[in-house]
């Protein structure tokens, strides 16, 4: 299969919005922000862990410690009130950005997807699963997921199943036909595999969990930074997703859930800022989403989760898509090139932007390594999916993940890297 010759992005502006992308690696790592002694050109290719930020967000960031660094909903100075009328725009810009029509009440901010997920399993798991009931997921679940709704079914007698997965990196739909039945409760599903790719159909898992009276929670972690998305559409009770991956800060992600069920779940965590009214004896919380969000929260972060959608907007969720999708089939075809690798998931039409493979009789670690001399950052290891990688019968596999920033040049140095490993253990 071929791919288009043009970029359906200008990557070189983008390019020019993150400073990082023009550095240099290869030096003492001792002493972080020092690169004198870094001679190699910086490839990036780890953004399903964590992708950049540019110039446009950390300004963003850098106007709130500078102009209006505040406390909100503590105070009736001028910079408490900026600060509050600028985190609550944030919620209501980032609802706006997935579809959530209710606005600022259906978006909490938590540290990231794996927050929200406990979030979810604490305040609504707790008190309504019980024996005979089951949470129902997908071989190819994260950890954040996976190992969360595992503890919460532990304690509270609850049964897991899991939806299989074929041996194309697809999931099983007959299967889970079998699976979600009257004793569920809850179905979670990850958007896009952040090993195999693949773009589940989330919303016909909703539709098949709300004929039987279960929610459907959807891992967006990797979806929501790459494609448009539509949380009333799919139609998910509960949608999760963090801003590291989106162009913004570390430290915040969302929750979004359908306000009727916020509404009647209890918070999971107290203390200021969540409470309506205190006495000895009892407590009131505070409306939607402030009651999730106890303490004082991650307002800069907020500010700059804001720009990063902002930014994304600007070029356009579709443009992000197909940039994606092309530099996931070029990958795929170019690793597809050589009879030693063995790819992961669906093919490369049909994925989203990230290819996971091994090269024979090369630990990913090993291959991750060699690459790192050669400037290459990729990620190597079981991606925390380490259930998916026993079924796929290995230890550990390398990923190269793509953004808005990355060139087919960059996944040529891959390739060019892969053979330098494959020539230093011939």
């Amino acid at each position: 299969m071929r791919v288009q010759e043009s970029y359906p992005v200008d990557v070189d502006a983008i390019r020019a919005d993150f400073p990082i992308l023009q550095r240099k690696v290869g030096g003492d790592i001792s002493t972080p922000g020092e690169h004198d002694d870094d001679d190699t050109p910086l490839v990036y290719l780890d953004n399903a862990a964590t992708s950049h930020t540019p110039e446009q967000v950390v300004d963003a960031i850098v106007d709130y410690y500078h102009g209006y660094n505040s406390n909100v909903h503590r105070g009736i100075h001028h910079l408490s009130q900026e600060a509050s009328v600028a985190y609550e725009n944030a919620h209501d810009r980032v609802a706006e950005f997935i579809g959530a029509s209710g606005g600022r009440e259906e978006v909490v901010f938590t540290k990231n997807t794996t927050e929200s997920m406990n979030l979810v399993a604490y305040a609504w798991g707790l008190d309504e699963l019980g024996p005979g009931d089951s949470v129902v997921m997908t071989e190819m679940e994260h950890h954040a997921s996976l190992v969360t709704w595992q503890q919460i079914a532990k304690k509270t007698g609850a049964e897991v199943r899991y939806i299989r997965v074929d041996d194309d990196g697809r999931l099983d739909m007959e299967h889970a036909k079998e699976l979600i039945d009257d004793s569920t409760k809850m179905v979670s599903v990850v958007h896009v595999s952040n090993t195999l790719g693949t773009v589940n159909p989330v919303s016909e898992l909703a539709e098949m969990a709300h004929e039987v009276g279960a929610y459907a929670f959807v891992d967006g972690a990797q979806s929501v930074p790459t494609r448009p998305v539509d949380v009333e559409a799919i139609d998910a009770d509960f949608f999760a997703f963090s801003g590291h991956k989106m162009c913004g800060p570390t430290g915040i992600g969302a929750l979004y859930g359908k306000r009727d069920i916020l509404d009647e779940m209890q918070p999971y965590l107290y203390g200021g800022e969540m409470i309506r009214s205190v006495t000895y004896e009892d407590s009131t919380w505070e409306d939607l989403p402030w009651k999730f969000e106890a303490g004082t929260p991650p307002i800069a972060q907020g500010v700059g989760f804001a720009a990063a959608v902002d930014y994304l907007d600007d070029i356009g969720m579709e443009n992000v898509q197909a940039h994606e999708e092309l530099l996931a089939e070029y990958a795929y075809d170019r690793l597809s090139e050589f009879d030693d690798i063995e790819i992961y998931g669906p093919p490369g039409d049909d994925r989203g932007g990230l290819v996971a493979f091994n090269l024979d009789s090369v630990h990913a670690h090993d291959l991750s390594s060699i690459l790192n001399e050669q400037g290459v950052a990729i990620r190597a290891g079981d991606h925390c999916t380490q259930p998916l990688h026993d079924k796929l019968g290995v230890a550990a596999s390398t990923r190269a993940s793509f953004y808005i920033y990355n060139t087919r040049a960059e996944i040529d140095a891959l390739v060019d890297g892969i053979d330098a490993a494959r020539e230093l253990f011939a």
